[in-house]
């Protein structure tokens, strides 16, 4: 294409852009301390490209430390608590890691019983908390920890008052609920978002409590979507999964829950094996937890299917 008509093209696109109506403002802290605002055109997982007002600029995603988005007043995600037990993100974008696990890191806690330790996280502002049945199976006294940023440190706030809602011990979940808070105590959470838009080879990563290191990162990509292990459909990633990790949220880079931590193969020579269960396996169980109620005057209680005969 001659560079005049490419120039022509590309002043008409200027030109028109105002009218076009993309609408979306968007804040853009850079690692270098500077600030960009204006019109979002166009993102993917490499960069932003926005509309100055008098030019387009097109931003790495590695240089961009803080994203924000909507900023005209539009709604930026389902928080309809009184339907649903869980929020969903409605116009979630592509963001940088970091930005990522500094927004969502204090949804995600570390539970303690007698016998071990794993990884949740937070659904509801009321203290509702998902995580692995197995890491609470047969236990009674359960705590949880949360993580705050400081200044300086992470803040431990521990809640030992926590009541089993409803377990599933065939599809390996559990509800928990922080119980004894004021009426003004209200917690940060996490989206869910929709295992079945995953990709094969699409980013991924986890935040949890490993060998109880708490608020760690682990990421990978999505090694296949649909795996059956042990009579389960699992996600398989490489984002590495260790004891403590159990229970933990799998996130992809929009930031929602994609997938819940329960398991890695450990095996000689094996690396890059954790599995996850799909998000949607998680809304069907938190949809219908009547269905898995807990009750603590029978040891067996939670929906639990029996083992078909040989």
């Amino acid at each position: 294409m001659p560079r005049y008509i490419y120039n022509c093209f590309f002043a008409f696109i200027l030109f028109f852009l105002p009218f076009i109506g993309f609408g979306e403002k968007i804040r853009i802290e850079l690692q270098n301390g500077a600030i960009v605002s204006g019109d979002l055109i166009k993102e993917n997982s490499e960069f932003w490209i926005v509309d100055l007002g008098f030019d387009l600029l097109k931003i790495p995603q590695e240089e961009c430390l803080n994203i924000q988005r909507n900023l005209s007043g539009n709604v930026e995600e389902i928080t309809d608590f009184k339907q649903n037990i869980y929020r969903q993100s409605s116009h979630s974008t592509v963001q940088p890691l970091g930005s990522l696990v500094e927004d969502l890191g204090e949804s995600v806690v570390m539970i303690r019983t007698p016998i071990g330790l794993g990884s949740g996280f937070i659904i509801h502002p009321d203290g509702y908390v998902v995580t692995n049945d197995h890491v609470v199976a047969g236990e009674r006294i359960i705590s949880i920890t949360l993580f705050r940023k400081g200044k300086n440190e992470l803040i431990k706030e521990n809640y030992d008052n926590v009541r089993i809602v409803a377990t599933g011990g065939n599809i390996d979940l559990a509800l928990l609920k922080i119980e004894g808070l004021s009426g003004s105590k209200k917690f940060p959470t996490v989206p869910l978002g929709d295992s079945s838009d995953l990709r094969q080879g699409e980013r991924v990563f986890a935040i949890g409590s490993p060998l109880g290191l708490e608020r760690s990162v682990s990421e990978g990509i999505v090694s296949l979507r649909n795996r059956i292990i042990q009579a389960r459909l699992h996600i398989q990633t490489t984002a590495e999964i260790s004891p403590g990790n159990s229970g933990g949220p799998l996130f992809n880079y929009r930031g929602q829950v994609v997938g819940v931590n329960n398991m890695k193969v450990v095996s000689t020579g094996a690396e890059g094996l954790g599995f996850s269960i799909p998000v949607r396996q998680l809304k069907t169980f938190l949809e219908n937890r009547d269905a898995f109620a807990f009750d603590p005057r029978n040891p067996n209680a939670g929906y639990r299917y029996t083992v078909p005969p040989k």
